[in-house]
């Protein structure tokens, strides 16, 4: 029968009743249905359950006998196709087309599994020229081990290939005996002998003669929780000592998802990936699917493929499973299945059944490695995205220390845990299926979430960098997991060193990195139900500024004044007595910084009046005391705004006795990272009193710490300065080039008044270069900004520039 005819065929009746093309899996059963085989055949070899060929060869049958009249099933497929075609070729000669042509426009790969394996293919090659005879293609279910083994062996010009497809449960399993029998007689049409050593000596000598491939499919149901084969079918092991025998011109490939672990057998494996986004990317196109009513590019792999991709890791059998649901229930949309289902990566039953079949088996196998996996789906793999050893080894708490590191072994043997240069991961699927079994075991998803938590705190003692700093912010979603708010509150509020020689809360230190909106999101999430008055205080001073950093700056406020209440009213209540210093300590600098704080919020209100109030009060009460550091940030604060009011002299000597301590005086305490924002600061008071020179130096130094340390509000800040000294020198080239960097860098942090500022600058740079058009456009988005901020006072100020002569 010409079985390309039968698909065009097909095809035609099929399109005319859905106005759709065959899809590929559609395809594969017309093909082999006339081939005879079997819908666990026609699955294995596209990468999908049995389950799924069936429903889309029952949805074929049914579309078929609409159009026939006659009831199709997989029984009489091939009698009834070659009714209508002997009908076809007698009356309409044209109208059967080839295949190829029928499908050229689609480009759709035969095989959904055995797309993109040209790196696989070329692997295992070179272990072949290496002398192996027994290779093992290892991986997770629907990674496309079967279809590779299959096609590999089909494409090496072998005599013969035979096979053995081992049971999904064990008491089922054939056993090597037979299956030595099976293939002398039948495939080689040799006789067997009465005992197996006789048949095994008659396999051999035939291998020595000639070219076999033999694929061994399945193995891992007949392999123990250690990776050898069970006690019931050891007789495979003589099997295998033919095949690996260096005489033999046989090779013989394995598939399974553990790790065969036969010391007495040499053999090699091959861990199988997953297939590449550029794969995915091509199976999707010939598929034509579709983002927004448009097919994907061909060029670039689309960034909403990425995210699948990544979520079922690359995974052949899912790739297939998703396709062909997006097509059929979608219309071809990916956008829309992936808004409704991006959050349940196992919401289709084929995939979830996939994975949990795999659990499942490891359970009873190996109930201690089951239990790590289900642990192992608490981490988030996101900001902290692989965990090295002791985040496995904290999660095996009730394993005895000399059998832990056989635990994560035996799901590295399984293909279920990720490794890669001492890091470990599991897939979103996996991670899925693993948290959801952990939350039937309220105790252990408890424990879990707080060993990890206690774990990643250990790990950090002082913030280098910001992947420091987010691992460390990583317990906190571990309680919040747990709903344990105090414990997740502490993690913020947690004191260590950091690159700038101070010791300060994680939150604090976050907020100098720049990581703004995961930590304001995390601290909103639990203040309200903090009932320590100290904890909550602290989380208010730090969301203050997180608030006054994005713009939010009455809401910055709001925190500071919060934290300066519960301080004052702490005051009043504690006794001054010697048992209560640390107390007093810690409330009266809670109260000094909030105000401080507050200070300079009103300067990006251009609120001057209020907020030389405010450093003033910071004075009074820190001045010459233990807090007597604020006092001096706040002095440069007041000193900063009678600079801003021009008409009120600044008090030269705080301001020539700082600038003294920063440049002479190499080992001073000032001369750190830990002075840099009031460093920046102090370059704009000697900016505004004419002193560009010292200005300059004072943001080269900022400048310099900012980078070594990750402070970029610093940094912009500093080179909005520098940018304002090129323009009074008519450079106007390098202070463009100084606004540039300054703006990327606040825009990329969200750093709305330090923004809305650098705007403003640069249009009064533009408009001193006489080019008005740009200038104004600088100055639009600094009112539209300010404006946001509800900072009327500022949108006065730029507005006055603008209408004014420089």
């Amino acid at each position: 029968m010409n079985v390309e005819a039968a698909i065009a065929l097909v095809n035609r009746l099929v399109y005319q009743q859905t106005q759709k093309h065959l899809s590929d899996l559609q395809q594969i059963i017309i093909i082999r249905v006339c081939q005879r085989k079997t819908y666990l055949e026609i699955a294995d070899e596209y990468g999908c359950t049995e389950g799924h060929a069936k429903d889309t060869g029952s949805l074929l049958w049914q579309l078929l006998s609409e159009a026939w009249g006659k009831k199709v099933s997989k029984g009489n497929f091939r009698s009834l196709i070659e009714e209508q075609l002997q009908s076809q070729v007698s009356g309409e000669s044209n109208v059967i087309q080839n295949i190829d042509s029928v499908f050229s426009d689609l480009d759709i790969p035969k095989v959904a599994g055995f797309l993109g394996r040209q790196t696989a293919i070329a692997t295992i090659k070179n272990l072949i020229s290496q002398g192996n005879k027994i290779i093992v293609i290892q991986g997770e279910g629907g990674i496309g081990k079967t279809t590779l083994a299959q096609r590999f062996l089909a494409d090496q010009g072998f005599e013969v290939v035979l096979e053995v497809l081992m049971a999904k449960e064990t008491v089922n399993i054939v056993s090597a005996a037979s299956v030595s029998e099976e293939w002398l007689q039948r495939d080689l049409h040799q006789e067997s002998g009465k005992e197996f050593g006789v048949t095994l000596a008659r396999l051999k000598r035939y291998l020595e003669q000639h070219r076999v491939g033999i694929l061994i499919d399945n193995l891992e149901p007949a392999l123990d929780l250690n990776g050898r084969l069970i006690s019931a079918h050891r007789d495979y092991l003589e099997l295998l000592r033919i095949l690996a025998d260096s005489q033999v011109k046989s090779l013989t490939i394995i598939t399974s998802r553990d790790r065969l672990c036969e010391a007495e057998i040499n053999l090699e494996h091959y861990r199988l990936s997953g297939l590449d986004l550029a794969a995915w990317q091509q199976f999707f196109v010939a598929h034509q699917i579709q983002i927004e009513n448009k097919a994907i590019a061909r060029s670039a792999p689309a960034e909403l493929i990425a995210q699948i991709h990544q979520t079922y890791g690359g995974n052949p059998k899912a790739m297939g499973l998703l396709c062909g649901i997006i097509r059929e229930d979608y219309g071809g949309d990916i956008e829309q299945y992936w808004l409704e289902n991006r959050h349940d990566p196992l919401v289709e039953t084929d995939l979830k059944n996939l994975v949990a079949s795999q659990f499942n088996r490891l359970q009873q196998l190996d109930s201690q490695a089951y239990l790590l996996l289900c642990r192992l789906g608490c981490y988030r793999y996101q900001d902290v995205p692989q965990v090295t050893q002791p985040g496995l080894l904290c999660l095996l708490w009730d394993v005895d220390r000399k059998k832990q590191r056989r635990v994560i072994k035996s799901l590295r043997n399984r293909s279920l845990l990720e490794y890669s240069q001492g890091k470990y991961w599991i897939h979103p699927v996996v991670k899925a299926e693993a948290g959801a079994r952990l939350q039937l075991l309220p105790s252990e998803w408890q424990q879990a979430h707080r060993q990890i938590a206690t774990y990643l705190t250990s790990s950090i003692s002082r913030i280098y960098n910001i992947q420091d700093g987010l691992t460390a912010f990583e317990a906190y979603y571990h309680y919040l997991a747990i709903k344990d708010y105090a414990a997740a509150a502490q993690v913020i509020l947690q004191s260590r060193d950091n690159q700038w020689g101070q010791f300060l809360t994680l939150g604090t230190t976050l907020y100098r990195l720049g990581i703004i909106q995961p930590l304001m999101t995390g601290i909103n999430q639990i203040i309200e139900k903090v009932k320590h008055d100290r904890h909550r205080s602290e989380l208010n001073n730090i969301l203050g500024d997180l608030y006054w950093t994005i713009g939010k700056v009455h809401q910055a406020i709001a925190c500071q004044q919060a934290t300066i209440v519960t301080s004052q009213r702490c005051l009043q209540l504690i006794p001054p007595i010697p048992e209560n210093r640390h107390d007093l300590y810690y409330w009266r600098m809670l109260e000094v910084d909030s105000l401080l704080s507050q200070g300079l919020y009103h300067i990006d209100l251009w609120e001057l009046a209020t907020a030389a109030h405010l450093f003033q009060q910071v004075i009074e009460l820190a001045y010459h005391t233990k807090h007597h550091a604020w006092s001096e940030k706040a002095a440069l604060g007041l000193a900063l705004v009678n600079s801003d009011l021009e008409s009120v002299q600044s008090p030269a000597s705080i301001v020539s006795q700082l600038y003294r301590l920063i440049v002479d005086l190499e080992d001073s305490s000032y001369n750190t990272g830990r002075f840099a924002y009031f460093i920046q600061l102090l370059g704009q008071i000697l900016f505004n009193h004419q002193d560009t020179a010292s200005a300059k130096i004072m943001w080269q130094r900022a400048i310099a710490f900012s980078q070594s340390s990750h402070y970029t509000q610093i940094k912009a800040k500093s080179l909005t300065g520098l940018a304002a000294i090129e323009r009074q020198g008519k450079n106007f080239d390098l202070a463009n080039g100084y606004h540039q960097q300054a703006t990327e860098l606040l825009e990329n942090i969200g750093a709305k008044c330090d923004l809305a500022e650098a705007y403003f600058q640069w249009g009064i740079t533009l408009k001193t270069n006489h080019q008005m058009d740009a200038s104004q456009d600088y100055f639009k988005r600094a009112i539209a900004l300010f404006q946001q901020i509800k900072a009327p006072k500022q949108v006065d100020r730029v507005r006055l520039m603008w209408i004014n002569n420089v």
